[in-house]
């Protein structure tokens, strides 16, 4: 059986993650449960919670989410269903549907997808499946929430006789408005409505001459509202026919009452199933802000946190955008219990609330941001002694209030317990206390109890090193700066640094002297190997840390070079292939061009024939025998080859006119041109001859062709031979 007190809630503010959880639920009923948790009272049901969770936080991937659980608090419902004789309101009907039908819908999705979904739907299965409510409601209440037309025969009837009788009455009005329109005794608004009934709007000296009903007048006297003669009847027919469908709907709606009444525990048990569904999804919700997964649950007495994070301090400083710094911490049966030292604003006792809220929070069934491989058990007890606890009330001591806790723990505490105590033994004598508190650790070690506790005392630092299954620790701190570096390094005791530490704030050396000597030698010199040793691992721990970055940095250019080493040789050997493919096109062109212009001088076709179909056979004889498919593939692999060539061929085109566009322009001597001198354009490859030069343009023999250009535009290119 797991009981844990209240005082143990509030030490380490698991008040404030039930707020938190409670904002995220989307019903009034979930708030309150949410504000309400307590850790499960036996591991089977913390486990059954833990499962509900992490099956809600898997839908959240799955193809199918899970229906929406939403409604309204239905309490005056119930309440009003438990009086005899009372008949619910028009709209009461429509939320009990409602909360129906959301019901229905939960024990359909979770039946469909059982093997998804084993414990919430163990969660749902026993509440009863039923449309009875559903029916019954929607035989007499519409989509509007009014109540049906056809809710019963006689209201019905009074329905469409209503209709008939407001139809008279229209139409009597309206034959009254004209006729009196017509003998202008109306005044400009011609009607008004007068309770609820129209009316005619007749001006003050024509009253008497309009047959009807006075309802009325203006504020002025000037207008007089009547009721014509021709609608009185109808009027008062519809008034007796409007009172009897009040009478039929209230009948109706008290019948329903009595129908739905035998319901009152199921109406109880569906707002009980949905607020339990909604604070389930809250706890889903929680978790997704802070990455929380369910670790692994052993029977062993184990507990192996990875990456463990204090949910309240994550969250707060992810709002921040300031970061949060993991721990890792373990215990098991070679290692109950850690004593962790070291000076103030460390992170002592952050590590120390991390495991106590984590283990409060598991064992009421919510997943926690831990890694993966985290193994954790469930503990019956969890007794905690954190912060300054004077009472005031009481009027005891911060000390007298320790000790009584501590007597309280010595009652409670066995193997199932978890124990954390902050500032252990502190608020008396120091040796005093310490050796009080040394008796009180040996007798939690001798009754095989898990626990963390911190402490500034020398001898429990003594005694955890002498001790088995009780083990040091301390808070890393830079070795230089004295800066803390939130990390719990197991294993050895840490330094409180106190003279180290009121150097650094400015105290005078020689009083801190003075200090040294007013202290046992042994002492000093024990917290100064303790301080030292310390400097050494934080030493080593930077050098393993900048080792381990260089390692990782160069594995990843290892990487990258491989990688890049690869796509050279395969660019390489593309870049080969196409190379061979070009020469031996420039090889078959030069082939046909002798042929060519060999039958050009003998003009021999035989000739011609047969030496093309001698190169065509010994081109097909190398060809290699290939399907279309692997034909179309060899041609989309030279196509893809010529493209990646041209890119990067256009590549160093584009670079090559960047540069050039930065270089500074040489201005070059004017050249006088004459004819017969080589010339080219500025921005032209050709070379062509002068013939003449007439005007200032020169024309240019090209050899095929001839073309006159501006004699700015040249460039000399060789002069002409004497």
């Amino acid at each position: 059986m797991i009981n844990i007190t209240k005082k143990t809630l509030e030490d380490l503010e698991f008040d404030t993650v039930c707020a938190q959880l409670s904002e995220r639920c989307i019903t009034e009923k979930g708030k309150e449960k949410a504000l309400q948790i307590t850790p499960y009272s036996t591991p089977k049901e913390a486990i059954f919670g833990l499962h509900q969770t992490n099956e809600y936080l898997s839908s959240r991937t799955a193809e199918t989410p899970i229906p929406n659980h939403g409604f309204d608090t239905i309490d005056l419902e119930i309440k009003y269903l438990d009086i005899e004789d009372y008949t619910l309101a028009k709209g009461s009907f429509k939320k009990l549907s409602s909360i129906s039908e959301t019901v229905n819908i939960q024990l359909k999705f979770f039946k469909k997808f059982e093997e998804n979904f084993p414990t919430l739907h163990k969660t749902v299965q026993e509440t009863q499946y039923t449309t009875a409510v559903i029916d019954a409601v929607n035989k007499v209440i519409d989509k509007y929430g009014e109540v049906r037309d056809d809710a019963s025969p006689l209201l019905n009837t009074l329905r469409r006789t209503i209709n008939q009788t407001k139809g008279r009455i229209n139409s009597s009005f309206a034959s009254a408005l004209g006729q009196y329109a017509g003998y202008g005794y109306l005044d400009d608004i011609r009607e008004s409505i007068v309770d609820n009934v129209r009316v005619l709007a007749v001006t003050a000296m024509h009253r008497r001459k309009v047959k009807g009903s006075i309802m009325g007048s203006s504020k002025t006297g000037s207008i007089t509202y009547i009721q014509p003669e021709a609608t009185l009847q109808a009027q008062r027919e519809l008034n007796n026919l409007i009172f009897e469908e009040d009478e039929e709907v209230k009948r109706i709606l008290k019948e329903l009452t009595d129908r739905l009444r035998p319901f009152i525990d199921l109406f109880k048990e569906y707002q009980e199933l949905l607020s339990d569904i909604d604070l389930i999804a809250a706890k889903m919700k929680y978790a997704e802000t802070m990455n929380g997964i369910l670790p692994k649950i052993t029977t062993d007495r184990e507990l192996t946190l990875k990456e463990a994070y204090h949910p309240l301090l994550y969250l707060s400083n992810k709002v921040k955008k300031e970061k949060t710094y993991p721990q890792d911490i373990h215990l098991d049966q070679e290692s109950r219990i850690i004593v962790i030292s070291g000076p103030n604003a460390g992170g002592k006792s952050i590590t120390l609330k991390t495991v106590g809220l984590l283990q409060l929070m598991l064992q009421s069934g919510m997943l926690i941001p831990v890694h993966e491989y985290s193994r954790m058990c469930l503990f019956n007890k969890i007794l905690t002694d954190i912060g300054d606890n004077q009472s005031i009330e009481n009027h005891l001591s911060t000390y007298s209030y320790r000790l009584k806790n501590m007597n309280y723990f010595l009652k409670k505490c066995d193997k199932n317990s978890l124990i954390l105590i902050d500032e252990f033994g502190t608020g008396s004598d120091p040796e005093l206390g310490g050796a009080l508190a040394e008796t009180f650790l040996e007798v939690f070690h001798e009754r095989e109890a898990f626990g963390i506790i911190t402490t500034h005392y020398a001898n429990l630092k003594m005694m955890a090193n002498e001790t088995p299954e009780i083990v040091n620790a301390n808070m890393l701190f830079d070795a230089r700066t004295l800066e803390p570096l939130f990390k719990l390094h197991m294993g050895e005791a840490g330094s409180s640094f106190t003279f180290e530490v009121a150097q650094k704030n400015g105290i005078p050396y020689s009083l801190i002297n003075r200090s040294k000597k007013k202290v046992e030698r042994g002492k000093i010199r024990f917290d100064k190997s303790i301080a030292n040793l310390q400097k050494e691992r934080s030493k080593l721990s930077k050098t393993t840390s900048s080792l381990k970055a260089k390692e990782q940095q160069a594995e990843k250019e290892k990487a990258q070079l491989a990688q890049i080493n690869s796509k050279v040789q395969s660019k390489l050997e593309s870049y080969q292939e196409l190379y061979d493919s070009n020469q031996r096109m420039i090889y078959l062109g030069t082939k046909l061009d002798n042929i060519s212009s060999k039958f050009f001088k003998d003009k021999k076709k035989k000739e011609l024939i047969a030496e093309f179909l001698k190169i065509v056979q010994i081109e097909n004889s190398k060809r290699k025998k290939q399907s279309a498919k692997q034909a179309k593939a060899e041609k989309a692999k030279e196509l893809a080859i010529k493209k990646e060539a041209e890119k990067h061929v256009k590549v160093i085109r584009e670079k090559k006119k960047e540069a050039k566009k930065k270089e500074p322009e040489v201005v070059k001597p004017k050249v006088t041109l004459y004819e017969g001198d080589r010339v080219r354009m500025f921005d032209g490859k050709a070379v062509g001859t002068i013939d003449r030069i007439e005007k200032g343009k020169a024309t240019i023999d090209y050899g095929m062709f001839t073309t006159k250009v501006s004699v700015e535009q040249l460039e000399l290119v060789q002069r002409k031979k004497k």
